[in-house]
């Protein structure tokens, strides 16, 4: 496709992307409201934002792989529909529970149309001149995270609208998307007869992780660390990930393609994705509570508060793809966010109800900024490396562990910040003579109307001292990135979509060092390493 002809394309999928992005960060300053109005618990606040994660990181291989198998704009239009129904219904939920459900659903429909746009568009674009792309693909997602906090925090604060509308407005960008792709995206699909998705390794692979992420949330509060409770789920998990891992070794078309995933350069970006992913999720979604709960801050205030993060990814993945797409060179900027990122999150680790806004916006930019830098980067140093047959799978494999982490890093920092809470409330009522009887944290702690005065003070200096701790667990993940990424290889990227133009000319071409067929660029990625 020429460049007029990607631009036209490039829109809608552009808005998809945005509407999928937004889906996540227009309920992030609203979501203390929504769970408060739901008369929710802390774990249940967790449980909204791990729900979406965990079934968009099941969902998303699946997707990859179906992409390699099947049409990728009718999979691409299934999965918009999908997500529409239910954005409708978690505008509808009632309580908690259902609500958790509407947005695992949701997460279905979210995993697909990220993970599906970078496959379109890596199916149209060489991986050189996707730098550019990139560039529009960050500040798009810079777009969506700046302007969902704000329009969500304005959305719940309007008495005629409130937070239900936070879900009921992805809906018409969501049709918008449609029509604009049903009209201009123009793919040459190639049917294969051996079509085989590997459910077994998704539902293995779900399970174990859920499994685990449900002891992470229970652990120390309903049970403790050594009991029945935590061997059978702790054991538990690690069974189903080992059938997981033995049926991807055996699979013919596996969920995550394991001889991918061993060579070193993709190895490395996905331990870098998932360090990532857990640092940047876990620690952002509790951003909006501790604005809110921890400083008292209205939904809209917390929005505005959240704009220094969001610029600074803006800037960065804008800057640093218009940078790679002239030099190919990747390794520097990823390297150069990894360390930004990390002290981005030691400067919030420092945070309490009492900190200065000027040091909380400027931990949050350079936490912007490492994100910017780095997190879609990564995804094209996975992607250099793969033939145009495997390129589905192996980005639904970074996008997995990626979101993975983030799946991972919401619940243990959830689980931390809830324990930290519970202790600091029940240690202030404790204070004032009030005997909480282990009760401190439950539902009532994110509903502050009707508390009285000093109750109110109490709990909004809890959450407020207790964020802090979890953005410093935060720092401690984001250092496992750092030193992945300093092993990558310092490739450049491609210029061509696929890694050979005939299997005939792939040995010759890679003993001249070219752009080979998939053995010689191996050989070559082999001999870099």
């Amino acid at each position: 496709m020429d460049h007029r002809d990607v631009l036209r394309s490039l829109s809608g999928l552009l808005v998809v992307l945005f509407v999928a992005m937004i889906s996540s960060t227009v309920v992030s300053v609203a979501l203390p409201q929504i769970v408060g109005s739901l008369k929710g618990s802390q774990s249940q606040y967790t449980w909204v934002v791990t729900a979406t994660l965990l079934a968009s990181t099941a969902s998303t291989p699946i997707w990859g792989r179906l992409a390699d198998l099947f049409s990728k704009k009718l999979l691409l239009q299934i999965a918009i529909g999908l997500f529409v129904v239910s954005s409708l219904a978690c505008g509808f939920a009632q309580d908690t529970g259902q609500l958790i459900a509407f947005r695992a659903v949701q997460g279905l429909g979210m995993g697909a149309l990220q993970t599906l746009v970078q496959v379109i568009i890596a199916a149209m674009i060489s991986p050189k001149e996707r730098g550019r792309y990139n560039g529009y693909l960050g500040g798009v997602m810079a777009v969506a995270t700046v302007g969902g906090p704000l329009l969500g925090g304005a959305i719940t604060d309007v008495s005629w609208l409130g937070w239900r509308w936070c879900f009921f407005i992805a809906v018409p960008f969501t049709l918008i998307g449609m029509v604009l792709l049903a009209r201009t995206l123009h793919l040459d699909e190639v049917r294969r007869a051996d079509v085989r998705i590997d459910y077994a390794g998704a539902v293995l692979i779900a399970a174990g992780v859920g499994l685990l992420l449900l002891w992470v949330t229970f652990v120390d509060h309903d049970f403790g660390w050594i009991s029945w409770q935590t061997g059978a789920m702790v054991g538990g998990s690690v069974v189903l990930l080992g059938a997981a891992v033995a049926v991807e070794t055996r699979a013919a078309q596996p969920i995550v393609p394991l001889h991918v995933v061993k060579r070193r350069d993709p190895a490395l970006a996905i331990l870098a994705g998932l360090a990532v992913g857990m640092a940047m999720f876990g620690g952002a979604v509790f951003l909006g509570q501790y604005f809110q709960i921890g400083r008292g801050h209205s939904p809209t205030e917390a929005g505005l508060l959240t704009i220094p993060m969001m610029l600074g990814v803006l800037l960065s993945s804008t800057a640093s793809g218009r940078v790679i797409s002239k030099t190919g060179k990747v390794k520097p900027h990823i390297l150069t966010g990894s360390v930004i990122l990390t002290l981005g999150f030691l400067v919030l680790s420092t945070i309490d109800h009492e900190t200065s806004l000027v040091a909380v916006s400027l931990g949050m930019f350079a936490v912007g900024i490492g994100v910017g830098m780095s997190m879609q980067n990564l995804v094209l140093v996975v992607q250099n490396t793969v033939p145009l047959s495997e390129l589905g799978a192996a980005s639904g494999a970074v996008t997995f562990f990626r979101s993975l982490g983030g799946t991972i890093g919401v619940s243990v920092l959830g689980a931390v910040l809830a324990n930290r809470v519970t202790a600091d409330i029940a240690s202030g009522l404790a204070g004032l003579g009030v005997d909480t009887g282990g009760g401190a944290g439950s539902g009532s702690t994110l509903d502050l109307e009707g508390m009285p005065p000093a109750v109110v003070e109490i709990v909004r200096a809890a959450y407020g001292d207790g964020t802090g701790h979890i953005f410093l667990v935060s720092a401690g993940i984001a250092v496992v990135g750092v030193l992945a990424t300093l092993f990558l290889t310092p490739v450049t990227l491609r210029d061509s979509v696929d890694l050979a133009p005939a299997a005939g000319e792939g040995e010759a071409d890679g003993e001249d060092g070219t752009d080979g067929g998939v053995r010689a660029g191996e050989a070559r990625e082999t001999r870099a390493g």
